[in-house]
């Protein structure tokens, strides 16, 4: 072996000997805080492993939609179909008033009904809050539900026996949501609530014109004693349902001890008549905004 070669091979043995001797009393305080490292990295990843886990199931659970069941509500002598949705968590119970001739349609392959009606069409998303959730059908002696019709008595007497319904099964305060002619048969149900039975009423797409028996700004606003909130699309296009008209609807209401109107633009994707549903007059594209701001008041009424 050269003499170089055994310099080389003495300083690696050096080195390792020193090494060897600075363990106990250097390297060992150094070991020993990598153990709390690695321990406390184990604590901190096995904490959010569990948050995560709470979170998606949380999420799980805020996503879950209740499936609903096809009830039949005696009046009159006739029978009047609901869908409804029973939570036993519920704050409120909403009862939605579908637009046009009224109903909620067919029954589709999901257990909902399958009409397109913005409310109708959006009671999954009123599911999701914590409601329970009344879609209201037409009486087995009524084809059609127009403004005199919903203003009518027989009308009256149908809201009535569905009230009595809801109550018989839930003690939650009752909420009427109607949509464009929806809007009529919730301002006439609560001028006529001579039992206390409504908590509020929520007006979307409201009719405005007096050319339409019933209209809401034709009704006698007050005597509407409950919160009322309207609310409306800035681009809703309906002639007889316009936005400059919808605005003063709040101040006919005297005697309603909270009212707000809230004015939203947003959506897309609006197509076909715009006094369908499937135009901003229908709150086309922003369904979950427009139910989220709904449920949102409802739960917490505020001018």
């Amino acid at each position: 072996m050269s003499d170089l070669q055994k310099n080389l091979s003495f300083g690696s043995q050096l080195r390792e000997a020193k090494v060897h001797q600075m363990c106990p009393s250097v390297w060992a305080p150094y070991l020993f805080n990598l153990h709390q490292v690695n321990t406390s990295m184990k604590i901190t990843l096995a904490l959010l492993a569990f948050l995560v886990a709470i979170s998606f199931s949380a999420l799980s659970r805020a996503d879950e939609v209740l499936v609903g069941q096809l009830e039949r509500v005696e009046t009159r002598g006739v029978s009047l179909p609901i869908y409804a949705v029973w939570n036993k968590t519920a704050v409120a119970t909403v009862v939605l008033y579908s637009g046009g001739g009224g109903g909620f349609g067919k029954m589709g392959a999901d257990g909902w009904p399958s009409s397109m009606n913005f409310l109708i069409r959006s009671a999954k998303l009123f599911s999701a809050h914590p409601f329970n959730v009344i879609l209201v059908g037409r009486a087995t002696d009524v084809s059609s539900l127009d403004g005199a019709t919903r203003t009518g008595d027989d009308h009256d007497l149908d809201n009535k026996a569905i009230f009595r319904a809801i109550k018989a099964k839930s003690a939650a305060p009752i909420w009427l949501i109607g949509t464009s002619m929806g809007t009529i048969s919730a301002t006439a149900a609560a001028i006529r609530d001579t039992d206390a039975n409504i908590a509020g009423i929520v007006l979307t797409s409201s009719v405005t014109s007096y050319r339409v028996k019933g209209a809401v700004p034709s009704q006698d606003l007050a005597k509407i004693n409950v919160p009322v909130l309207v609310l409306h699309h800035e681009l809703d296009a309906c002639k007889i349902c316009t936005p400059y008209e919808a605005k003063d609807i709040a101040g006919s209401l005297q005697n309603a001890p909270i009212k707000k109107t809230v004015l939203v633009n947003g959506g897309e994707g609006a197509t076909g008549n715009p006094c369908e549903a499937l135009h901003y007059h229908g709150f086309i594209g922003m369904e979950r905004n427009a139910v989220d701001l709904i449920a949102n008041w409802v739960i917490h009424p505020s001018m």
